[in-house]
């Protein structure tokens, strides 16, 4: 049986579709600008600003960014690699130390969460810290100090130990104790089949910290083979602006070099990836999301 919905609710319906357009407009709108900006002339976008549709459709942007091709996959590669290390290696400590920490019978897990807690608020500094990779444990040049610091994050082992304790209830661990089994035998059997929506919203944060990374490349990298991709866009940035600067003062025409379109280029090749690996992880995530801080 169908309920006939009064006017009142008729209305309130019409009021939450034309926001949800309006919003949903106005978040793909910023992404359809940075496209059509991207395939558009430079001095077109000078005189006329941006469009939703391109203007005087060019490649000349893109040309720009990968007149080195070889250097732009190069920075593709180690992305791919830092990320794809970091995130797996990151979700195992990860999910370990969150499940020590949410183990009741663990006597000290109070006294480790408020250190790992501590952490967040205060630091030694990046003196210190970058002392530390490259006189301590001499890794200068290596690319383990781009990749090894942003394993472990405070925040998102929080959010992992609180979804622990909402998704497996002390009831059926001590079950499985009483029955023999060991903490690694939960783990693996009970405790891990029911993360997906956490390891989803964790490796999410894992990733995406990874992906857009630049500070560390620029810390500990000694050659530009060890770069990843933000760094070379942002050097690649850089050397745009510097040859627009120049021609200032000397000479020199740019007046064919597409800086503001190169910066839209840039966005694209750096953000694609993401957008198109985003909606398979899209409902684990809302789930995680949901349910931490429902648990919690």
């Amino acid at each position: 049986m169908r309920v006939k919905k009064d006017a009142a609710s008729i209305t309130f319906d019409v009021i939450k579709y034309i926001l949800l357009v309006i919003c949903s407009v106005a978040c793909v709108l910023p992404f359809i600008i940075i496209i059509s900006g991207s395939l558009s002339d430079n001095s077109v976008i000078l005189r006329k600003g941006y469009s939703i549709w391109p203007r005087s459709f060019t490649w000349n942007a893109y040309a720009t960014v990968f007149q080195a091709p070889q250097d732009i996959l190069q920075a593709y590669k180690m992305t791919l690699y830092y990320t794809v290390a970091g995130t797996a290696l990151g979700l195992m400590m990860i999910t370990l130390t969150a499940y020590v920490i949410s183990r009741k019978e663990f006597k000290y897990r109070n006294t480790i969460s408020f250190l790992i807690y501590f952490t967040s608020i205060f630091g030694g500094g990046m003196v210190p810290w970058y002392l530390m990779y490259t006189n301590v444990l001499n890794l200068k040049g290596s690319t383990i100090p781009i990749w090894f610091p942003a394993l472990m994050s405070p925040f998102l082992i929080i959010i992992m130990r609180t979804f622990i304790t909402g998704a497996v209830p002390d009831a059926i661990t001590e079950s499985a104790k009483i029955d023999g089994a060991g903490h690694f035998t939960i783990f693996t059997r009970i405790v891990a089949p029911v993360l997906s929506p956490g390891l989803a919203t964790v490796g999410l944060f894992l990733a995406l910290g990874y992906w857009n990374d630049w500070y560390r490349s620029s810390m500990f990298s000694t050659g530009s083979d060890t770069w990843a991709l933000q760094f070379y866009l942002y050097n690649l940035l850089n050397a745009t602006q510097a040859l627009r600067q120049m021609s200032q003062n000397t000479s020199i025409s740019t007046a064919n070099l597409p800086t503001q379109t190169v910066k839209l280029a840039m966005a694209v090749i750096a953000t694609g990836p993401v957008l198109l690996f985003y909606p398979f992880v899209q409902k684990y995530f809302v789930s995680g999301i949901t349910v931490g801080a429902v648990k919690g």
